[in-house]
């Protein structure tokens, strides 16, 4: 039985809440659209029966952006962003569309496998997906095993919510229970860690020449209009 079929014996809905979290212009840069929260526990395990049902668009940009994390990276998966958008986790601090695509394809030349071992939907807010996310990633250089579980937030774009291709303006990975600060040194040095990266696999990987354009789009003024 799918998710969808199992929602609708138990008379719930695919459709999202109405609550809405963000600006409702989408012109305004992916930083006006952080998700931010504490968690008194940290506790990220997912429980995928618990999860909530998703309509079929949203399930689709769900499973984009888990196939990213494992090692998925494609140039139609990166359109899941704006050129503008922010990915932001425990180790990059990414706001543009160039620079979070060499996140995403830089993970093959560090990573030989990452595997998702689940994910629980907490939140399906108009603008706001959240899920408890399970990831384990096997480096190439070290013979171990690493296990992530983390709060996954996807604030969405205003233009394309409730269309059938949706995009994100703030992609958030939260480890940790306490949110990250965006000021002081640890900020400053998850920037700088995404501009080296970006600069190297800028010269070694072609997929990030699709979105050269994108550079600095995150820090654009949105028009007075």
């Amino acid at each position: 039985m799918t998710t969808a079929t199992l929602a609708a014996s138990q008379g719930q809905s695919l459709s999202e809440s109405s609550k809405v979290h963000f600006p409702t212009d989408p012109k305004l840069p992916g930083k006006f659209f952080e998700p931010r929260q504490n968690d008194p526990t940290g506790d990220y395990t997912p429980n995928p029966s618990k999860s909530f049902p998703l309509s079929p668009a949203r399930k689709a940009l769900v499973d984009d952006i888990i196939s990213l994390y494992e090692m998925g990276a494609t140039v139609e998966r990166m359109q899941r962003y704006t050129p503008d958008a922010v990915y932001n986790d425990e180790v990059g601090y990414a706001d543009d569309r160039f620079k979070i695509a060499s996140q995403w394809f830089g993970l093959s030349y560090v990573f030989r496998e990452a595997k998702s071992h689940g994910h629980e939907i907490i939140t399906n807010d108009k603008d706001l997906i959240q899920f408890l996310h399970e990831i384990t990633w096997q480096p190439k250089l070290v013979p171990k095993t690493l296990t992530l579980k983390s709060l996954v937030s996807l604030s969405l774009d205003p233009a394309t919510v409730d269309g059938e291709f949706i995009r994100v303006k703030y992609h958030k990975d939260q480890a940790t229970a306490k949110d990250y600060s965006n000021e002081g040194l640890g900020a400053m040095l998850k920037k700088w860690q995404v501009e080296a990266t970006t600069a190297i696999l800028s010269a070694v990987d072609s997929n990030l020449q699709a979105f050269v354009h994108d550079k600095g789009a995150g820090s654009t003024k949105p028009d007075a209009s």
